[in-house]
């Protein structure tokens, strides 16, 4: 008899714990139309914040790699007035560095500030094309948790619109049901914006050491300039 207690005990207890459990799905599609869609749009901000962040990490440790003995070579070269070789050399090696090298030699002969002016044109344009849609990580970072936060305020709205509507006897259950399956779009928000901002910082990071290598190699190609031969 005591056994048979046990076994109905415990199936009662699973039957509870089943009840008590709700996945993740459940509760993004037991939220209504509102929730899904909001939840929709954030998942659609997430995939457009990775696709960005790994296109451009991969971009951007293209362009910090340079063979250590590039300077080196440029500064044979243009010792030894071989400027069509440290042009060629420069036209090889796909990197920002080489093309603002390659920008001053052919302003060789000119003065040393139009040689200057053109390698800070030439710099913007290539920080340009480094920070391309980098941007839009930080408005992802800063718009998915309002988002989330909206589907919340909607979420309560409607909660609170069902007990005015009910003239206060609405179900607590029911209640309490709809408000935190509301708090799961703040809770996705917050995930994706938290994804976005340390993948735009993470990238802003990574851009800045390839610019301050640009700028080393720009101030030592200028440098070589004024040696005297």
């Amino acid at each position: 008899m005591l056994l048979y207690q046990d076994l109905a005990q415990n199936a009662s207890d699973e039957i509870l714990s089943e009840e008590k459990t709700l996945s993740v799905i459940d509760l993004i599609f037991n939220g209504g139309t509102g929730s899904v869609i909001i939840i929709s749009v954030l998942f659609i901000m997430l995939g457009v914040a990775l696709y960005i962040y790994f296109e451009r990490l991969l971009a951007v440790n293209a362009a910090s790699k340079i063979d250590k003995n590039f300077m080196n070579q440029i500064r044979d070269h243009v010792t030894s007035g071989k400027l069509e070789a440290a042009k060629l050399l420069c036209a090889q090696t796909d990197s920002p560095v080489a093309r603002l090298t390659e920008k001053g030699i052919s302003r060789i002969g000119k003065p040393l500030d139009d040689i200057n002016t053109a390698i800070e044109n030439a710099g913007t344009l290539e920080v340009y094309k480094l920070e391309k849609n980098v941007s839009i990580l930080a408005t992802v970072a800063g718009a998915a948790p309002m988002i989330g936060f909206l589907g919340t305020v909607i979420g309560m709205i409607l909660a609170f619109h069902e007990m005015a509507s009910s003239g206060g006897q609405a179900e607590m259950g029911s209640l309490a049901s709809g408000i935190y399956t509301a708090m799961t779009t703040t809770v996705a928000g917050l995930i994706v914006g938290i994804i976005a901002y340390v993948g735009y910082n993470h990238l802003v990071n990574r851009t800045d050491k390839v610019i301050h290598k640009m700028e080393a190699n720009a101030v030592d190609f200028l440098d070589l300039l004024n040696e005297p031969l």
